[in-house]
Order: structure tokens, then sequence, then C-alpha cells
């Protein structure tokens, strides 16, 4: 069997995390399989996916197209923003007609026996790069009912999707109302325990920063995300000035862990976190930690993780990493996320941007060693349950037989 993922970008945010997953699956549970990887543009996904055995290739996307996006329909005025997409779509789309020939001739050289997408943008071009006789999967990492503009282009794009994969229960169930005509499956994320497991290697997590080490004692809670606007960041920034105020002697120092990885427009800049960070008189208190291409140390040097995403998260891979890893997690409970854990059980629970819930669930962990050591040891028996990666290419390849199938 052929396959052939196609990936928006080469960077390694939480999809291309669960993309490569998806590759190491599949080579494990069926080593005579050729899996490829193209992307639309070079980076550390291709370089992780040829160390897994994986044929690799870069289209890279114009400028003109990566900026491409429905993201400024929800953080901007509504007809500000789709005058300005639709202007762009202009400028773009001489340079589009002219990826979408080189994609074509990509998957084609390829000779993929089933190509499984891995986000809206590829999801859209795949309708025009695949050729007619090869069945397409798309990886659905997004609600899509929350953004009209995607989801009226993927219900056009759809007619020769033979499966979806969901990645929680709450995409499910939103694709369905959006893409009724598209055969769904539930696959949550999957993680490799033994890479992210409680007792590997830790980061320098102040030497990153580039900041003097925390003294004996301090408890470290840390953000570990993109720097896309709806992750939370200024809400973990807002339950860090508040717990300043409420308990300024508790031993904390906060981290934000990431950058902006993706070629859009609604992302933070460090410039304007560190700002935000100063505003509310943290500078001393918070460290900005560069993206990490493997996060498991940087969970391991944590206390504490929180998960802020002030809206609903499709699911939430930072959760389940964490959790694997056994740290004590706070989580934004909404979409997918709210699957995840049990509140009290194994991790913290907090409706997104409840500052004072995400503080207080913070200085409970804080102040007690043995609420973390609980909660992140219940945790890591929760993603050895739930989110184990040896359960992941077993799915994908039953799924791709189920596609081959004659119809």
């Amino acid at each position: 069997m052929r396959v052939l993922f196609l990936s928006p970008v080469g960077t390694l945010g939480g999809a291309e995390r669960v993309l490569i997953t998806a590759v190491a699956g599949i080579r494990r549970a069926d080593p005579s399989a050729t899996v490829g990887v193209l992307a639309s543009g070079d980076g550390p996904l291709l370089a992780q996916a040829h160390a897994l055995g994986a044929e690799v290739v870069a289209v890279p996307v114009p400028g003109a197209l990566a900026q491409l996006g429905d993201s400024q329909l929800r953080s901007g005025g509504k007809w500000a923003g789709r005058v300005a997409l639709l202007g762009r779509a202009a400028l773009a789309a001489p340079a589009g007609a002219g990826y979408v020939a080189a994609l074509r001739a990509a998957v084609t050289k390829f000779r993929p026996d089933v190509v499984h997408s891995n986000g809206i943008k590829t999801h859209l071009l795949s309708r025009f790069a695949v050729p007619r006789r090869v069945p397409v999967v798309w990886h659905l990492h997004d609600f899509y009912g929350l953004r009209p503009l995607a989801a009226r282009l993927l219900r056009y794009a759809s007619g020769r999707v033979r499966a979806g994969v969901a990645i929680s229960e709450a995409v499910a169930a939103d694709t369905a109302k959006v893409l009724p005509g598209v055969p769904l499956r539930t696959v949550l994320n999957a993680v490799d325990l033994a890479r992210f497991e409680p007792t590997g290697r830790s980061a320098d997590l102040d030497a990153l920063a580039g900041v003097a080490p925390a003294p004996a004692g301090t408890v470290r809670v840390g953000l570990v995300a993109a720097y896309a606007r709806w992750k939370g960041h200024l809400a973990f920034l807002d339950a860090a000035q508040r717990l300043a105020r409420e308990a300024p002697h508790l031993p904390v120092r906060w981290y934000i862990v990431g950058g902006p990885i993706y070629a859009t427009a609604a992302q933070f800049s460090e410039p304007e976190l560190r700002a935000a960070a100063a505003e509310r008189g943290l500078a001393d208190r918070v460290a900005f930690v560069p993206f990490q291409p493997d996060p498991s140390g940087v969970y391991r040097a944590l206390d504490v993780m929180v998960h802020a995403s002030t809206l609903p998260e499709p699911f939430g891979l930072t959760i389940a990493e964490a959790m694997a890893c056994g740290r004590a997690v706070v989580v934004s409970a909404a979409g997918g996320a709210a699957e995840l854990f049990t509140d009290g059980e194994d991790a913290l629970g907090a409706a997104p941007g409840d500052v004072p819930a995400i503080a207080g669930a913070v200085k409970r962990l804080a102040e007690s060693a043995d609420l973390r050591s609980r909660l992140g040891g219940n945790a890591r028996r929760t993603a050895e349950a739930k989110f184990d990666s040896l359960r992941y290419g077993p799915q994908f390849l039953q799924i791709y037989r189920e596609v081959l199938a004659p119809r």
C-alpha cells in the first residue's frame, strides 16, 4: 500500500505532530507500506518524517496563497474581514493555479493508493490535485461550524472524500452538520508513550528562555502552544497577574513556550506578548521559551501545564502529551478537550477564558505537591488507556483498506 500525506505546512504544530505519529504507526504496523509526506514548504515536519522512513517532498506554496485564511472573519469586523479576504484571494488566484499544477504533478509522481490530507488548505486542494481514481481521506482537526467560509468551501470540495477522520466526538458531531455526506470515523489523537513519559530528560527552561535560574522550590507553570490568539496567552497572563496579586509570596514562575509557527495573521508576535506581560507587571515572573520541536522535555520540566484556549478546543494535543508525562494539567474544558480528562481525578478543569478559575486551579496546585503528584499519576494512567500510539497505525490501515475496497 502506498499512502501519501498532504500537509499545508512544514512546521511542527499539534496537527503535524499527529501526522508524524500516524506515519510512525503505519510504518510499525505494516513495514511493507510505502509512506510519503508532501508539505507546502520545507521544515522539521519533513525531517522527522524522513527519519521515520517516509519519502518526503516539499512543494513551496506562494506567499500570497499562504496568507489566505478565514480566521480574520472571526477576529475582525464581519464585512471588513470578508473584503480583506476577497482581496487576498484575488491577488493569490494566479499563483494558486500554478501551485495546484505543481502539487498535482508531485502527487501523481508518488503514485499513491490513498491520499491522507491533514489540514483545511490541503483538503480544498485535494479536489484538484489528486487523480480521480485515488481515494481521499480527510483528517478533521477543526470545528468547521465556527468557520462559515471554510465550511462552504469544504462542502464544495468534499465530493470525492471517501472518509473523514475526526479527532474527537465533538469534532465528529460538528462535522456531521457541516459535511453531511462524508462518512465519519472518530480516532482520538495518539501519543508515543515511550517518548512522552514521566522520568526522561527535562529541558532547562530558564536557560532556553535566557533568564536566571529559578530559586529552589519554585513551582514552574507553563503554557505550551503556538502563538495563535485563541490559544489563551492573554488569559494565562491575566491569571498570573491575579495570582501574583492574591498570593504574592507564592514561589511561581510562569513560562510561555512556543512561537508564531503558522503563516497566518491571527497570531501574536513575541514582542506583543512580552509587552502584555510587562503591562501586567509580570516582566520578572514570565519567561519566554522558543518553540521546541520535541516538547516532551518541556512538560517534564514543568510542575503544572495550563491549557488556556479561549474557544472550544477540537482536541488539545498538549493536554494528552502533558498527561502522558505525568504532569498536573489545568484544562480549558470545552469541545474535544473536555473528553480527555475527569475533573479532580486526573486534571483540573476551568471554563474557557475564566481567569479566576485558572488562577484558582494553579494556586491549589502550587500549594500542594501531593495534589500535583496524585493528578499526575492518574493522568499517566489515563494516557495509557486513551492515547497509546500503538493503536494508531492499525486504525488508519483499517480505514485505508475500507476506502480502497470496491464500492
